[in-house]
């Protein structure tokens, strides 16, 4: 199948790889139009400075993967943000802060409960939390 990038750039984009990774792995074999899109994108926020930075992105994807239940994404996840210096602590905290969004969410969905209200609750809230961190200072 020939891509609207041309062969030429599926085999730049899987040297592109093999020099990041050390190797193409298997589930990078995809067709080679998705292969041309994709790898810049992953590329760029797996591994290019981005306004995150690789730790917190590593962290956010882990609570991800735990709720999306993906042993792979938490494979990947874990192991990359303990790379980028995340400590048994910071991951303890990311499950049950991925555990605790997801159980109000449950709750708040479980009660069918309004939106408006919720938002001008949730900005009542923020108003007096602001408060209290400007009285703070």
């Amino acid at each position: 199948m020939a891509t609207t990038a041309g062969r030429g750039d599926v085999g730049a984009v899987r040297a592109d790889i093999e020099e990041t990774l050390g190797f193409v792995p298997g589930f990078w074999e995809l067709n080679d139009a998705d292969l041309v899109n994709e790898w810049p994108n992953f590329k760029r926020h797996a591994f290019e400075e981005t306004a995150i930075p690789p730790k917190y992105k590593e962290l956010i994807g882990l609570a991800i993967a735990a709720n999306i239940k993906c042993p792979y994404c938490q494979r990947f996840h874990k192991g990359a943000a303990k790379m980028h210096g995340a400590t048994e602590e910071e991951l303890n905290e990311v499950a049950f802060l991925a555990s605790w969004t997801a159980r109000y969410s449950a709750i708040i969905h479980g009660m069918d409960y309004d939106m408006d209200t919720f938002e001008d609750e949730f900005e009542r809230m923020a108003e007096h939390l602001e408060e209290q961190l400007a009285d703070d200072d």
